[in-house]
């Protein structure tokens, strides 16, 4: 950011007095409403002033190599007169950590510089919002890179997912970030989708309530969360990103919006990312009905709209449904996009000229502004006060963004996300081999272990000579320090996705002498086709990529015991050799510590406890195929394909075996089973740990409504609860069931609670529920609205 550092007089901005000055007018004084402030201030400023507020401006961005954003070169044509930019000032600085390599202290350094060139620039002296991505922790050099979002979704545990969202946003707080573009909370519906890895899961609860937990960590750090995207971009038709959404409102309202509304009600999550694609013909920036009525209206959203980068520019060049750039302004604008990111294009003189000539009122550029000034005021970057000295800056030398904390906690959600999904010959925990061959082509490949929105994925590939900022223990390297008698060989095999079969031989032999193989297989994360996962990288259907499957074919004839450890963004068919193998393990991109948390796993230091987020196909055909459907998406005899995973949603297995017993449905009193439509239910059950080891264990509590006005799916998760038990140890896990939580959208398309039975299903997975039983709701069909019961209370009874 040095480039811009340039040399503006630090005069003091207009209107610019100490609180109880006879010349501070409203808008300085935070002893006034924040109301009364903005309203002030708004008043007092020119269309231009205004305009300058809704915008960013991405200082780091090129027009050429490698983009980070779809369309990137097409989109920033020229480097903007840094001057010219800020002189009536600024809404938003995009990315300026995560752009190119930048010394953390450098970095805050340079952007306390740019923020003083704002405020002193513009006359009020408004400082801009910084934000940055931070969907795997900090998406800045040298921060620690944390698990993926499907790894969170692994874990089903929100109290850590909590923590980690709090400490990135105690990271980025300090080095004058603002706000985080994160999380994502779209549902997986497609798993060839690129961005599958960037989801918490293809359930809406799970997506809900971990999303809703990073949220109020984020925001518990004084960083303002972003939703994204919204509303329906997971769902894509074939998978492929950006491509147009064919869904019913039905399947929209109880699929695809749960997860964002629990974080707008239960979270308090202060702004929203409208989506890039279109659902039955009508692009998300465009839709007035989804960013005003349904999100404000309805939803109780009061925080700011921003652009998903040159989203505004797309309703022009490529949805077609604007002839130029201030048409797609005008659009955007009245349907509630408050601010356009990553620069300006639209929303700068293209919608000034459109007000100037009274097509577009001002009083929908008010609205915006209105938006935009309460929540910087509601941050404190209006108070006279106000430095953009960065905390961290005043504190110490240098800014460590990579701590062992921040390690520790990386590496305990690492560990909570590990999947085992088959054991058949008892095979793990390892021993101690004398030989071990460590094969494939992420078997020393730090990268394995990163999605595309860590640093060093999504940046550093392109600055290959700085290094990635962070220690990344490979899969080799943990293994061999987590066996140090043992002589572990390593050969890569072949490539992620070529074709080269050169060093598959190589590979062979080595786990022929091998007394266990350890395969690593799986993806590579990229943007926009430079890798197998993340961004732009959509998948024909889910073999393995590459010669990868062919090279554990040869690694399984050799007939040494391999133990496959698929690290990816998504789950990849295993039906054809799940059989032949000694052991499974599913990782999703688990971060800087992941391969240490693995190799922990392998060797028993850790008994794993993750749980599938996603299905695990048995063919890479089948899709796509959620386990929320209705009976006729199930295997059936009408038809010869069997559309059943290999391994479920809520699949993974433990070093330590798990008991259910004791269900008990408490409705309208203890020992009833009938609750009225607007009433409660409480479903209980004991869980014992029968293994001879402590482990945690994920219960999980699965309704379904067998007769209804709609088809409803065959089992639907309404609550869980990760529980740690050691050895012989029991207790009593509590679900408060409020009849809301069995609402459905309706014939209608009004969300309803209908009298009937309801199912109760109890297990360790959604295709496991040793427990079964259920319970009526009585009374005439209730309509719900947003004032609904969104969770499941959960409490746990440690028993002696």
């Amino acid at each position: 950011m040095d480039q811009w550092v340039s040399e503006i007089s630090a005069a003091a901005p207009a209107g610019s007095g100490s609180p109880g000055d006879e010349t501070t007018p409203p808008w300085r004084d935070p002893a006034q409403p924040v109301s009364v402030r903005v309203a002030d201030l708004v008043g007092r400023m020119t269309l231009d002033e205004k305009l300058a507020q809704l915008v960013g401006v991405w200082v780091s961005a090129s027009a050429s190599g490698e983009g980070v954003a779809p369309h990137q070169h097409e989109m920033i044509e020229q480097t903007p007169v840094w001057t010219e930019v800020i002189k009536h000032g600024l809404g938003q600085l995009t990315r300026a950590f995560g752009t190119t390599p930048t010394d953390p202290r450098a970095g805050a350094l340079a952007l306390e510089r740019s923020q003083r060139e704002i405020m002193a620039a513009n006359r009020f002296g408004i400082p801009a919002m910084a934000h940055e991505e931070c969907l795997a922790g900090f998406t800045a050099w040298q921060a620690t890179a944390y698990p993926v979002p499907l790894a969170w979704g692994a874990s089903f545990d929100p109290v850590l997912v909590e923590r980690v969202a709090a400490t990135i946003g105690r990271d980025m707080r300090g080095v004058g970030v603002h706000q985080g573009l994160a999380p994502v909370l779209d549902v997986a519906r497609d798993l060839r989708w690129g961005r599958v890895e960037e989801t918490i899961g293809e359930d809406p609860y799970l997506v809900g309530v971990l999303g809703t937990a990073y949220v109020r960590g984020l925001e518990g750090a004084g960083v303002v969360s972003t939703l994204k995207h919204f509303a329906g971009y997971a769902a894509s038709r074939a998978g492929r990103n950006h491509a147009p959404v064919s869904m019913g409102p039905r399947e929209f309202a109880d699929v695809v919006l749960p997860p964002f509304e629990m974080a707008v009600r239960l979270g308090r999550s202060r702004s929203v990312m409208h989506a890039y694609t279109e659902v039955d013909g009508l692009p998300s920036a465009a839709n007035e009905q989804l960013l005003t009525t349904l999100l404000r209206d309805e939803w109780g959203f009061d925080g700011v709209v921003v652009a998903d980068y040159f989203g505004l520019s797309f309703l022009e060049t490529l949805h077609g449904v604007a002839a130029d750039a201030g048409e797609a302004a005008a659009l955007a604008l009245a349907a509630g996009v408050d601010v356009e990111l990553p620069t300006v294009r639209c929303y700068g003189e293209p919608l000034a000229e459109l007000v100037r000539a009274g097509t577009v009122p001002e009083a929908l550029v008010d609205r915006a502004v209105t938006r935009v000034l309460t929540q910087k005021c509601e941050l404190g970057l209006l108070d006279p006060g106000w430095s953009p000295r960065p905390a961290a800056l005043t504190q110490q030398d240098r800014v460590d963004l990579d701590p062992p904390a921040n390690r520790a906690l990386a590496r305990r959600l690492a560990e909570e996300s590990v999947v085992l999904l088959a054991n058949p010959r008892g095979v793990l925990p390892l021993g101690r081999p004398a030989r071990v061959a460590v094969v494939g082509p992420l078997a020393d490949d730090p990268l394995a272990l990163l999605g595309c929105y860590s640093f060093p994925a999504h940046v550093g590939t392109a600055h290959p000579d700085t290094g990635l900022g962070v220690a990344i223990p490979t899969f080799a390297e943990a293994l061999t320090a987590a066996l140090p008698g043992s002589e572990v060989g390593v050969a890569a095999g072949c490539g992620v996705r070529d074709e080269d079969r050169s060093g598959m031989a190589e590979a062979v032999d080595l786990a022929a002498g091998a007394d266990v193989c350890v395969a690593v297989l799986g993806d590579r994360a990229g943007l926009f086709g430079r890798g197998t996962s993340g961004e732009g990288c959509d998948a024909p259907d889910l073999r393995l990529p590459g010669a990868q499957a062919e090279l554990l074919d040869r690694l399984i004839d050799t007939g040494t015991p391999v133990v496959l450890v698929v690290s990816s963004g998504r789950p990849y068919a295993l039906g054809g050799v799940i059989d032949r193998l000694a052991a499974a393990v599913q990782v999703f991109f688990p971060g800087e510590e992941g391969a240490t948390a693995v190799a922990d796993v392998l060797t028993g230091r850790v008994n794993p406890s993750g749980k599938l987020p996603v299905s695990l196909p048995a063919d890479p055909g089948g899709q796509p195929a959620t386990y929320l459907s209705a009976p006729l998406g199930r295997r059936s005899e009408v038809s010869s394909l069997d559309p059943t995973p290999l391994f479920p949603f809520g699949h993974g297995l433990s070093y330590s075996t798990f008991g259910y017993d004791d269900l008990r449905i408490d409705a309208e009193g203890p020992g009833g089973t009938s609750v009225a439509v607007d009433g409660s239910v409480e479903v209980s059950c004991v869980v014992t740990n029968t293994g001879d080891r402590d482990g945690a264990e994920v219960v999980q509590l699965y309704l379904r409504d067998p007769v209804a006005q709609v088809t409803r799916p065959v089992r639907q998760l309404a609550g869980f609860a990760r529980v740690f038990l050691p050895a012989g140890r029991s207790c009593r896990v509590r679900f408060g069931l409020h009849a809301d939580r069995t609402a459905f959208t309706g014939r209608t398309g009004e969300r309803v609670v209908e009298p009937g039975r309801i199912e109760v299903h109890i297990g360790p997975s959604s295709a496991d529920t040793p427990l079964t039983g259920a319970f009526d709701l009585v009374g005439e069909p209730r309509v719900v609205g947003a004032d609904r019961v969104l969770e499941t209370a959960v409490s746990v009874e440690r028993l002696d």
